[in-house]
C-alpha cells in the first residue's frame, strides 16, 4: 500500500514532458488571436448557441454599415427632392425626385421601359461578350509573345488614342443604321480596356514566379497555364469591369442615331418632346443597370480569384 501511494504521489508530482517544456511567458502560434476575426465572435466559445441578443447586435452592425455606405446617396436624393420644391432650381428643367419616380413607374407599368431596357441590354451584352471572346486571347498572345507585340504595338498605339465616339459616324456610314453597327460600336469601345489590361496583366507577372516555375521543369505551355494566366486574372477582370461600364455608356450615343428602341432613344425622344421626367427616368435606369452589371462582374471576379484568399 505504501509503495502504491508513493508511486501515485510521484506520478502526480512529476510533470509531463509537454508541461515541463512550457515556461511562463511562452506564446505559441495557436495561442495568437486571428487578425481577421470579429471581436464579438472571438469572445464566444465554439459551440455556444447564438442568443437573440447576439443576432440583434449582428443585424444592427450590418444595418449601420449599410447606412454609412449609402449616406451620400441618400443625401443626394434628399437634395434632389428639396431644391426644386424650394425654388432654388427651376423644377421645369429639374423636377423633384418624386415626379421622376412617378414617371419611371408609369413607363414601367405601360411596358415601354421594359422594351427599351431589353433592346439596350441585348445590344450591349452582345458587343461586350464578343469583346471578351475575341480580345482576351489576342491580349494574352501580345503579352506573351514578343514578336507579335512588336508587330502589332504601332497599330494599337494608333487606334487606342482615337475616341470611339468620334468613330461613330464611320461605323454608321460603313455598317448602316441597323443592329450590326451598334453592336460593332460597343465591341470596339469594350475592346480597348480589356486588351490593354490583359497585356499589362501578362507582362507584370512576377519574374521570380516565372524563374521558379521554369526551374521546376515546366514547359512554355504549362508555365502559361499554371503561372501566367492565374497571375493575370485580377488585372484582366479590371479591364472587363471597365468594359462593362463602357458597353452601356457608349451604346447611348449609338441609340441616339437611327434607333427606334433603347434607353438612348428614350432619353433623346423625351428631351425632344420636352418630357423631362421621362428623360430623367431613363437616366436613372441607366445608372441602376450599370451598378447591377458592375456588381455582377465583381461577384464573378471573386469567384475566379478565390486562390488569392486561400
Amino acid at each position: 500500500m505504501a509503495d502504491n501511494k508513493g508511486t501515485a504521489l510521484a506520478t502526480e508530482s512529476t510533470p509531463s514532458p509537454e508541461k515541463s517544456e512550457q515556461f511562463p511567458g511562452d506564446v505559441h502560434w495557436y495561442d495568437l488571436p486571428d487578425d481577421d476575426a470579429d471581436p464579438a465572435e472571438e469572445a464566444e466559445p465554439e459551440g455556444t448557441p447564438v442568443s437573440g441578443d447576439t443576432r440583434l447586435r449582428r443585424v444592427i452592425r450590418k444595418v449601420s454599415s449599410l447606412g454609412r455606405r449609402s449616406a451620400a446617396v441618400a443625401l443626394l436624393l434628399v437634395v434632389w427632392e428639396t431644391l426644386p420644391r424650394l425654388g432654388v432650381v427651376d423644377r421645369v428643367f429639374l423636377p423633384p425626385l418624386s415626379e421622376v419616380v412617378s414617371a419611371w413607374y408609369d413607363l414601367a407599368l405601360k411596358g415601354e421601359l421594359g422594351e427599351h431596357v431589353g433592346a439596350s441590354l441585348g445590344r450591349s451584352l452582345a458587343g461586350f461578350v464578343l469583346a471578351i471572346v475575341t480580345v482576351i486571347p489576342l491580349g494574352l498572345l501580345i503579352g506573351w509573345y514578343k514578336p507579335v507585340a512588336d508587330f502589332l504595338t504601332p497599330l494599337l498605339e494608333l487606334f487606342r488614342n482615337t475616341s470611339a465616339v468620334a468613330l461613330l459616324p464611320v461605323f454608321t456610314l460603313i455598317l448602316g443604321l441597323g443592329e450590326t453597327a451598334k453592336i460593332t460600336f460597343v465591341l470596339y469601345a469594350c475592346a480597348w480596356p480589356i486588351l490593354l489590361n490583359t497585356i499589362s496583366g501578362v507582362k507584370t507577372v512576377d519574374a521570380l514566379l516565372i524563374k521558379s516555375a521554369r526551374s521546376m521543369g515546366l514547359g512554355p505551355l504549362r508555365l502559361f497555364q499554371k503561372v501566367i494566366l492565374p497571375a493575370a486574372v485580377p488585372t484582366i477582370f479590371t479591364g472587363v469591369r471597365l468594359a462593362g461600364a463602357y458597353s452601356i455608356l457608349v451604346l447611348l450615343f449609338a441609340e441616339m442615331v437611327g434607333a427606334k428602341a433603347g434607353l438612348g432613344y428614350l432619353i433623346n425622344a423625351a428631351q425632344f418632346n420636352f418630357r423631362i421626367p421621362d428623360m430623367y427616368a431613363g437616366i436613372i435606369t441607366i445608372s441602376l443597370l450599370g451598378l447591377l452589371f458592375n456588381q455582377l462582374l465583381v461577384t464573378l471576379e471573386r469567384r475566379f480569384s478565390t486562390w488569392r484568399t486561400t
